[in-house]
């Protein structure tokens, strides 16, 4: 068979068991922060790219060129998950093709066990079977691109093979900064081929590139620190600390290439104590490695060049540079998704060339047949775990108990759920335990407490906590702010509503909130226009910032038909909001000819949510003004009751409407009774015993 078309075959295979082995995760729904990955509504306009690339803090991370290619995807495909999984699987696939390249121009053997290995180890699973970490996937195929055309340009020296393996290392870095590391990386290749290394030949050109690199590295460090949050007392760590990290995480990375068992998506955080003895076993085993490695390189230079690069491209992720991820774990499988090529590479090596010397041709493929197998199961296993969240932090609580981070994601998973509410509460005190001061489980914790009825203070407390604890997150403030305005501490909720968009000033959400409370407080009905104006000013589609500005509208003489655009502005950008359909309603309720597409507008509320109260009782308003419809007004009536026997307005209606009623004068009464046991009023008292009198 030609070399090219066998080639083409075994790319095409190489795409074909990747799909399979991660086929679990293609499947797979958002995870944790994949939703702030893909283009969020305000980026998905070209004046959203060009925010991208010029606007720093419009994307959780400074890499223009990934968040180009997410903007790229949703113009595709949207919100559907699965072409984003394809995406990262394809590049994944693409970038094991160029490893082969790659081992082949270095004239290793083993070009294709590497390449297959690397498509289908499974610590790779993380980096692909993740959304977000297209970063890894996207800065891997230009990392890897732009190592083998320099590796042609050292053998040719034609300046525009120099100039395409530049421009995609920075393609790379604009991907994702660890890629970096490239420059050292190709220096130890150069190392390792010639046994010295040139000024003129091979360092000098390489200047620009660790100029760009350090640069870039430099750049993302603060950002991390400045818009990320990797600051504060979690990173507090000497720089012996950080040396004895970095030891121990190389070792602990190279332990989970050669043995992948007990993978986990948060892996426990380390206490680095520089006063244990035992932790200095793992600085002082790298570095007599590496001696004894330096020793070998008089015969044997691979060795000592694998550990080099190793080393070199797990840099960024080895403790001495502040990365968010630390808050929770000092190690993760996609740190290692280029660096795991420096040591599967010459593992797929000696696999070969141990096989190589089996006489049969077919007990020569058992060796790599057997060893792709069992990677490959690993993948298919450890990918199935990325199917859904609640499957993700249950795996990872299973393998890492003491993992307060994913107890709370998981508890916030269960918050939406039908009945997960104590679920929930249980795994938000876990992780308080574990740690007290995780402002972020406060704060989950207040939330769940603000939806179990009687716990409103409780809640109130709780957020409490997290804002003394971070003050500056503008969560904090806006939680605390609502659940003071539902205790109607009116005053209190526009202080912490207002120290929110004191610390994120165009935060379209916060300034909705704080129009809530101005439309509470008596006397601010023009400033609560004005910061719903504002909300939509700074994202044009929150929807509750529409169906919030109608109501304040709705208030003023003559701005029912603005109210009303904005109820469907609302209903355009959110069809299944049922508050922004029954607002509608009672808009047009109020308009001479319109009570048909009023009932029309309550009984979409009610299709969408049939537990809401307040559309029921206005449905019966509506049908109460129809000729024949009066029974019909009372079942919604009762049906508003059974939901809230609170909801006075639905008592008094029902009583009216019964009134109405030949012979239903005395359930009448009953029912205008249980109003004045939950509303006291004087001029309805003295109706009802004026009602009471006549029956008599």
């Amino acid at each position: 068979m030609p070399q090219r078309i066998r080639d083409a075959a075994l790319g095409a295979l190489i795409l074909c068991v990747t799909f399979t082995a991660y086929f679990p995760a293609l499947r797979g729904s958002l995870l944790w922060d994949d939703d702030g990955h893909i283009t969020r509504p305000g980026l998905q306009s070209l004046h959203g790219l060009w925010r991208i690339w010029f606007d720093l803090g419009a994307t959780q991370q400074y890499y223009p060129l990934l968040h180009t290619a997410f903007w790229i995807e949703h113009r595709i495909w949207g919100d559907a998950v699965l072409g984003y999984h394809l995406t990262n699987l394809v590049l994944h696939a693409v970038s094991a093709c160029l490893v082969v390249m790659i081992v082949r121009r270095l004239s290793l053997p083993g070009a294709w066990l590497a390449g297959f290995c690397f498509a289908l180890h499974p610590v790779c699973v993380e980096a692909v079977a993740w959304i977000s970490e297209q970063k890894s996937a996207l800065s891997g195929l230009f990392y890897l691109a732009s190592a083998l055309v320099y590796l042609n340009f050292d053998q040719s020296r034609r300046a525009s093979r120099y100039v395409l393996a530049l421009a995609l290392f920075i393609l790379a870095l604009l991907s994702k900064t660890v890629t970096a590391t490239l420059p050292a990386a190709l220096l130890v290749l150069l190392w390792w081929q010639r046994g010295r290394l040139q000024w003129k030949r091979d360092v000098r050109p390489l200047l620009p590139w660790f100029t760009l690199g350090a640069s870039a590295g430099m750049f993302t460090a603060w950002v991390e620190k400045t818009f990320v949050g990797a600051k504060g007392a979690d990173f507090a760590l000497t720089l012996l600390q950080r040396s004895l990290l970095a030891g121990r995480a190389i070792c602990f990375y190279a332990g989970k290439l050669i043995w992948p068992a007990n993978l986990t998506f948060i892996y426990p955080r380390w206490n680095i104590d520089s006063g244990a003895w035992w932790q200095y076993l793992f600085p002082a085993a790298v570095l007599t490695l590496a001696a004894g490695l330096w020793l070998l390189a008089r015969r044997h230079r691979g060795p000592l060049a694998a550990l080099l690069i190793f080393a070199a491209t797990l840099f960024p992720a080895l403790g001495l540079f502040d990365v968010y991820p630390f808050r929770y774990s000092y190690v993760a499988d996609h740190f290692q998704y280029l660096a795991s090529l420096a040591l599967i590479v010459p593992m797929a090596s000696a696999v070969s060339v141990l096989a190589g010397r089996v006489q049969s041709k077919a007990a020569r493929a058992v060796l790599p047949i057997l060893l792709l197998a069992v990677l490959a199961v690993l993948t298919w296993k450890q990918s199935g775990i990325y199917r859904d969240s609640e499957t993700l932090y249950r795996e990872t609580l299973a393998r890492n108990p003491a993992s307060w981070l994913a107890h709370n994601n998981l508890g916030n998973i269960l918050l939406q759920t039908p009945g997960g509410r104590a679920g929930a509460v249980a795994h938000f005190e876990a992780a308080l335990r574990i740690k007290p001061d995780y402002w972020e489980a406060h704060l989950s914790l207040g939330n769940a407490l603000l939806q179990t009825p009687g716990r409103l203070a409780d809640a109130i407390t709780e957020y409490e906590t997290a804002a003394r604890i971070e003050p500056n997150s503008e969560r904090t403030h806006t939680n605390l702010g609502n659940a003071l305005l539902q205790a109607g501490r009116m005053e209190e909720a526009i202080v912490q509503l207002e120290s929110a968009l004191r610390i994120s000033p165009g935060d379209a959400e916060a300034q909705n909130d704080l129009g809530n409370a101005y439309l509470q407080t008596p006397g601010q009905l023009q400033r609560a226009i004005a910061e719903y104006q504002a909300a939509l000013r700074s994202d044009p589609n929150l929807a509750e910032a529409h169906n919030n500005l109608g109501r304040a509208l709705a208030q003023l003489p003559g701005d029912l038909p603005d109210a009303i655009s904005h109820f469907e502005a609302a209903i355009r950008i959110k069809p299944d909001y049922w508050g922004a359909h029954s607002n509608l309603g009672n808009a047009l309720m109020r308009i001479p000819g319109r009570l048909p597409d009023a009932i029309a507008e309550y009984q979409a509320a009610i299709r969408m949510n049939p537990n809401f109260a307040p559309a029921h009782n206005n449905l019966g308003n509506a049908l109460s003004q129809i000729p024949g419809r009066l029974p019909d007004a009372i079942a919604e009536y009762r049906a508003a009751l059974r939901i809230d026997p609170g909801d006075v307005d639905a008592h008094y209606n029902l009583a009216t409407a019964l009134m109405r009623v030949p012979g239903r004068e005395a359930d009448a009464i009953t029912e205008y009774e249980g109003v004045l046991r939950l509303k006291p009023n004087p001029d309805l008292q003295r109706m009802v015993e004026r009602l009471k009198a006549d029956r008599k």
